[in-house]
């Protein structure tokens, strides 16, 4: 977790800042098969986000065993998200707002914040930290441009964020949460993408 990134956090084309991505069937391997993305940044220089229903074989409480913190509460049933392939190695806490500030901070609307942080782990293994929150390994990453092409090549689904579905609805249920907010089954959508 001593991992930061460096962003744009200029607002000017964050088209997509607040959204999700939902991974259409041809995104067939890998993480991002039946995923969902919260995108956090995008702007002319790429976009960043993370994969919010992807658990690893990881709970939060082996994380703490191995910063050497002593959680207050049980964590060893919340797991911990692979959040993009990028900077496996890195954690990052998606989180909604609190009154208190973190080292490494992200706004990224009113309501919802990523930190990247240590201080924000000790916080929560205390019973001290946002209540509504979900950590990962990783992040997504996509370089100028490669995000709108993608988008073009029918890979991803995009609609509004919804924090409800990040911190309330559990990791398996996400995906169908999502497109059903869409009037949408992804079951009965095709991995063939036409265009007309």
């Amino acid at each position: 977790m001593q991992g930061r990134f460096s962003v744009n956090t200029t607002r000017s084309g964050d088209c997509l800042r607040d959204h999700f991505l939902l991974a259409m069937p041809g995104l067939s391997e890998g993480i991002f098969s039946q995923s969902v993305t919260y995108i956090c940044e995008h702007g002319e220089s790429g976009a960043m986000g993370i994969v919010i229903n992807q658990p690893l074989e990881l709970s939060v409480e082996e994380i703490f065993e191995h910063l050497k913190i002593a959680p207050h509460s049980d964590f060893s049933k919340s797991p911990v998200m692979a959040g993009g392939p990028v900077q496996i190695d890195h954690g990052f806490v998606l989180h909604r707002r609190c009154p208190r500030r973190w080292e490494a901070s992200l706004r990224v609307t009113d309501e919802i914040t990523l930190t990247t942080s240590c201080d924000i782990l000790r916080a929560i293994a205390n019973d001290e930290g946002p209540q509504e929150h979900l950590i990962a390994l990783g992040y997504a990453g996509w370089a100028a441009g490669q995000l709108e092409q993608e988008l073009a090549e029918n890979s991803w689904l995009t609609m509004p964020a919804n924090g409800d579905i990040i911190f309330n609805t559990p990791p398996h249920q996400r995906l169908g949460a999502a497109a059903a907010l869409l009037g949408i089954d992804m079951n009965l959508i095709s991995a063939a993408a036409g265009h007309a």
